[in-house]
């Protein structure tokens, strides 16, 4: 696809996608999946299950192994590396851990992210007081990244994410230190952003977060996905240690 066209109405396309970590640990096995524009996914499972790498893949942070990854328009496998922005332009990740400057401040962290892509000072400023504002920072703005709770890291870390309103959000356990009211704060921001047109994808261990939804839940099981009349494992069901280690899945 031509990335300069109009947004497509299906913004993320996997084709039997596998990915496999030396020497033979299968992380991700033959998923096909297709989000369209607008949707909210939880991805859901152990760990191990392979969601971290799911998302890893849509975010060209790894390459597959076999399979299609289409993204935005992007055919991710086949873009170059100095390509990569234009997908990233499009693309906000909230990592599971966090990833921040810990010596730069909150609103340096935050601001990076609008600064790789020229915006203003006046807008980077005002931007990232109304992120630490509806996520309960406001006095953090100052403070350094390495000095935050995991809590506190967390939320800036989702703040960094979605700093550029980018078309689609993936988010790694972004509410798994958090406590009820401020897991409130990060998921009314998401569904704000959703109303506003973001494609997001959320993998996260918490049931509360998608028990009464009207979204779609996916469960994967050993770097599959787990159809509801396929047959059932054992939930004390593990994964082998390697596959853990090398796969590091949330």
């Amino acid at each position: 696809m031509n990335p300069e066209t109009s947004p497509p109405s299906v913004m993320v396309d996997l084709i039997k996608v596998s990915k496999l970590y030396p020497p033979d640990v299968q992380a991700i096995a033959d998923i096909s999946l297709t989000v369209t524009k607008g949707e909210i996914v939880f991805l859901t499972g152990m760990s191990g299950a392979g969601k971290t790498t799911l998302l890893r893949l849509i975010s060209r942070m790894e390459k597959p192994t076999k399979g299609m990854v289409d993204v935005a328009g992007f055919d991710v496998a086949k873009l170059s590396h100095r390509s990569i922005h234009l997908l990233r332009r499009k693309v906000g990740m909230a990592y599971q851990d966090f990833k921040l400057l810990p010596e730069r401040t909150v609103a340096d962290n935050i601001g990076i992210a609008m600064e790789v892509v020229y915006r203003p000072s006046s807008f980077i400023e005002k931007r990232t007081r109304e992120l630490l504002e509806q996520l309960d920072l406001t006095k953090k703005y100052n403070t350094r990244a390495g000095e935050l709770s995991r809590g506190e890291q967390q939320r800036v870390s989702i703040a960094r994410a979605v700093a550029n309103s980018p078309e689609i959000i993936l988010a790694d356990e972004p509410t798994g230190n958090l406590d009820a009211e401020t897991t409130g704060r990060v998921m009314d921001l998401f569904h704000q952003l959703n109303r506003k047109g973001a494609t997001i994808l959320i993998a996260t261990h918490d049931r509360s977060l998608f028990q009464e939804t009207p979204h779609r839940v996916i469960e994967l099981r050993f770097g599959r996905i787990r159809f509801p009349q396929a047959e059932t494992q054992d939930d004390n069901d593990q994964v082998p240690d390697d596959a853990l280690a090398v796969s590091q899945e949330s």
